[in-house]
């Protein structure tokens, strides 16, 4: 598991300066932060919050864990859960829109669930239903002049393929807890994220908590299919009603945590990959399969397949970027990392030849290395031919792209025809690539189109900065809740809090431009997941999900009375 968690350095964080070669550059009340001389001025390789936890509410904390330590409380959070896992919320990408296709339905029955299960939530904090189904919670503060606090999650699940229910040890919409999992999809992505913000609040509701700061709570409805519906008119509400760079920071799902050499590492996503889904479709003329061509517009798609696997993008390092981070954070802290690789990453902080060596060090010991630091292109979808006796007149196949953090949907587009360019021109055909022509059509044996399968063409998001307050406050914190965990494993290890890379997409796609400050991160732990999400067998681990309600109390205590912020 080397490298392969979604981590990502840090360049300054908040520290406690016990070093005499350390200096403290700001301050704000009892925290720090600080340089060390004998790393140079410039230099901040991982330095870690203190844990943040709140004064003013400190007795409302440990009435809050006393309380999440009951068996009656448990019980009720993993009902909870499992009754919205009992909704099938599936989505599917050929829906129609809200309001037109009855697919959608659905979501009223989680919506009146949610009214029964919450419902203190829904009589003290104000109620927005945007786009039929997209929900909007506002929890105001008794200071307007404090920006308020986006909690987000998505209330829809992929779909569960029919041909795998036997392979389930549980129903996958069973929401069945067996004494240790929670079973069922939904379980670990996003369900957790939606029902524990919502325990959360609920529960400081009943214990009379009313904040300083407001909250919005946000729920979106088709994360899984872009967030087409729901989080892009989630987004044009709260421009409307509180206007761009209005919220302090966003926590939406994302990276988790987990044990590695001995170490607990978290790993918030400051940064996220882009996506390009190319279509690349082959016209050529039809005739009779008795009298074919050389090559078929489906062997010639083969061709062109072929070509684009054998030339797969490279991953490279760079010093700006968030993988190269992660490298720096594992040599800072990790000292079982072998003695060869600490010392290349150390050299490649100045030397160009170390950072060559370490990239190709990388690329040839570690398989995930062109994931997590590369560009990922993958053949997904293949189609073409109506009948065994008629030429395929039309035949196309759609490549997905997870587009590296220092790289573009441009850039990609531009070499994804690079690549293909030669093996159209063999076949003496016409290319039109994302709406620019190349070759003269009407002197061809056919075209080739490439174009934007979905119209969802995403580059990399903006990274958040992590050398500021919004950063120390979400790492304060997370180290908190995990020195606070019951569970011995967690309070007991060393933690270290790692700004990570979001290789999927996330609703945040569609938030950028309400903070600088987006944290992809759900508080859990990797061992908490039976066997993942959008597989068979999903499961969330029960008390690992009280570890998710457990980070929340925190996260709303701190955030409503943190200078931070």
């Amino acid at each position: 598991m080397l490298f392969g968690m979604n981590w990502d350095g840090a360049h300054e964080v908040a520290c406690t300066c016990k070093t005499a070669n350390s200096y403290v550059v700001a301050e704000k009340g009892e925290h720090r932060v600080c340089r060390d001389l004998e790393r140079g001025t410039d230099e901040f390789l991982c330095q870690q919050a203190s844990q943040i936890t709140p004064s003013k509410h400190e007795e409302l904390l440990k009435d809050l864990d006393e309380l999440s330590a009951t068996r009656d409380f448990q019980l009720k959070a993993y009902e909870s859960l499992g009754g919205a896992i009992r909704i099938p919320t599936q989505t599917w990408d050929d829906y129609g829109r809200p309001g037109e296709d009855p697919r959608w339905d659905i979501l009223e029955k989680l919506h009146e669930y949610l009214e029964s299960r919450f419902p203190l939530v829904h009589a003290k904090l104000n109620k927005t239903v945007v786009n039929h189904y997209a929900l909007v919670y506002s929890w105001k503060g008794k200071d307007e002049s404090l920006k308020p606090v986006l909690l987000t999650a998505h209330q829809d699940v992929v779909p569960v393929e029919p041909l795998t229910l036997d392979q389930w040890i549980q129903p996958p919409f069973s929401g069945y807890f067996d004494g240790e999992w929670i079973w069922g999809r939904g379980s670990c992505d996003d369900k957790p994220g939606l029902i524990g913000s919502l325990t959360a609040v609920e529960t400081l509701l009943e214990q009379g908590f009313e904040p300083t700061r407001s909250f919005v709570l946000a729920y979106g409805i088709d994360e899984e299919r872009g967030g087409i519906e729901g989080a892009t008119a989630i987004r044009d509400h709260l421009l409307s009603v509180y206007g761009p760079d209005s919220f302090s920071l966003l926590v939406d799902e994302g990276g988790g945590y987990g044990e590695e050499n001995g170490i607990i590492w978290s790993q918030p996503a400051v940064a996220e990959k882009g996506q390009l889904n190319v279509r690349m479709e082959v016209n050529t003329p039809g005739g009779h399969s008795s009298r074919p061509p050389a090559h078929t517009g489906i062997g010639i798609l083969a061709s062109l397949v072929t070509e684009l696997e054998a030339n797969p993008h490279v991953p490279h390092l760079y010093r700006n970027g968030t993988y190269y981070k992660q490298l720096q954070c594992h040599a800072e802290h990790d000292s079982q990392l072998p003695k060869t690789i600490r010392r290349m990453i150390k050299e490649a902080r100045e030397s160009d030849d170390a950072l060559k060596q370490l990239e190709a060090e990388l690329t040839a010991s570690l398989p995930a290395f062109k994931h997590i630091a590369g560009t990922t292109q993958a053949v997904d979808i293949i189609e073409g031919g109506v009948k065994v006796n008629a030429l395929p007149e039309r035949a196309h196949v759609v490549v997905n792209h997870r587009i590296a953090d220092y790289s573009s949907v441009k850039e990609l587009q531009e070499r994804f025809t690079g690549v293909v360019w030669p093996v159209v021109e063999h076949f003496n055909l016409s290319l039109n690539a994302f709406g620019t022509p190349y070759g003269d059509k009407s002197a061809t044996a056919g075209h080739v189109l490439l174009s934007d399968a979905y119209g969802n063409a995403l580059n990399p998001a903006p990274v958040t900065p992590t050398s500021g307050d919004a950063y120390e406050f979400v790492s304060g914190t997370i180290l908190a809740a995990l020195g606070r965990s019951p569970r011995e494993q967690e309070s007991k290890t060393r933690a270290v809090v790692v700004p990570g890379l979001s290789l999927g997409n996330t609703d945040t796609r569609h938030y950028w431009n309400l903070t600088q400050h987006i944290f992809r991160y759900g508080h859990q732990n990797s061992r908490d997941r039976y066997n993942g999400a959008h597989t068979v067998n999903e499961a969330m681990r029960a008390s690992g999900f009280l570890e998710m309600i457990r980070f929340f109390h925190l996260l709303i205590l701190n955030a409503d009375e943190s200078p931070l912020l």
